[in-house]
């Protein structure tokens, strides 16, 4: 995702700079006029604002390591993983001592969304860090401030938790109408029109159907999502069972090898557990 959405911020003509851990995903990146750097450190020394998107909380923390001592007084921390909410609280507090402002703003949309932009963008952070962030963010999609720092992390939180029951009953629904001999697509099509219609369905449930497992998110990323979503639910005394259940799923389907898939292929994993032979997009 963070590829696409650099690319926008170059084609708005922003001056963009850019790391990655695997060099050949900026090459496309520097073909249209990004500068490359071999070091997170060498980026923040370069600009203004620094927007770091990561896979993990322990990639979060080496990251704003390397950044955060580069950068100077009056620059700008934008942390846009989905990452845990107390870590988020941490990076400001650090970003704020060297007087840093810092916002966390994870994203949802997808690889549809980051290639649209048309991502909606949770903050987390001051009224001045949002200020600052808004005209870049919203060259990639809606961003909207949900609070002091960790509110985002906090908001992407409540949407993975909609989205983890959301995927389920979409899985289930398309092995029912399978199973009674409907055609999915045209199913599809028709409940999208009505109450049933989500993102997951008009995004996701087209593409299962057809035995696409390719990540728009990888199922991998969204067990660390529900992992987090599920501690925080315990601090705070909330039994979330429905996400209980989803992230007990998608554990499972871990298991099967399909980490690296997207989050619809969850469904051939139902379709196994019914002994339904799906006819496409066999787990593997």
């Amino acid at each position: 995702m963070g590829a696409p959405m650099a690319g926008h911020l170059v084609a708005a003509g922003h001056e963009v700079h850019v790391f990655s851990r695997t060099r050949a995903r900026a090459d496309g990146l520097v073909a249209v006029g990004a500068v490359w750097h071999d070091a997170p450190a060498a980026v923040a020394e370069a600009v203004e604002v620094v927007v770091t998107m990561v896979g993990y909380p322990a990639d979060v923390r080496v990251t704003v390591d390397a950044v955060l001592p580069a950068m100077p007084a009056g620059a700008l921390l934008v942390d846009m993983t989905t990452s845990e909410p107390t870590l988020a609280v941490e990076v400001a507090a650090a970003a704020a001592a060297r007087g840093v402002d810092a916002l966390d703003a994870p994203v949802s949309g997808g690889d549809v969304g980051a290639r649209a932009a048309t991502l909606v963008i949770m903050c987390g952070g001051t009224q001045t860090a949002f200020d600052r962030a808004r005209p870049l963010l919203e060259v990639l999609g809606t961003p909207s401030l949900n609070g002091g720092p960790g509110a985002g992390q906090h908001t992407k939180m409540t949407n993975q938790i909609a989205i983890a029951g959301g995927m389920v009953g979409v899985c289930e629904a398309l092995l029912y109408a399978y199973r009674a001999g409907l055609d999915l697509d045209a199913t599809i099509a028709t409940i999208g029109r009505g109450a049933a219609g989500s993102w997951s369905l008009a995004n996701l449930a087209p593409r299962v159907a057809h035995g696409d497992l390719e990540p728009g998110f990888k199922i991998d990323h969204f067990v660390k999502d529900l992992g987090i979503a599920l501690a925080e639910a315990r601090r705070m005394g909330l039994p979330l069972l429905g996400l209980g259940l989803a992230e007990a799923l998608y554990q499972g389907a871990r298991a099967q090898g399909l980490g690296q898939k997207g989050t619809q292929a969850l469904l051939p994993v139902l379709a196994r557990m019914a002994s339904v032979d799906w006819p496409t997009g066999e787990p593997a």
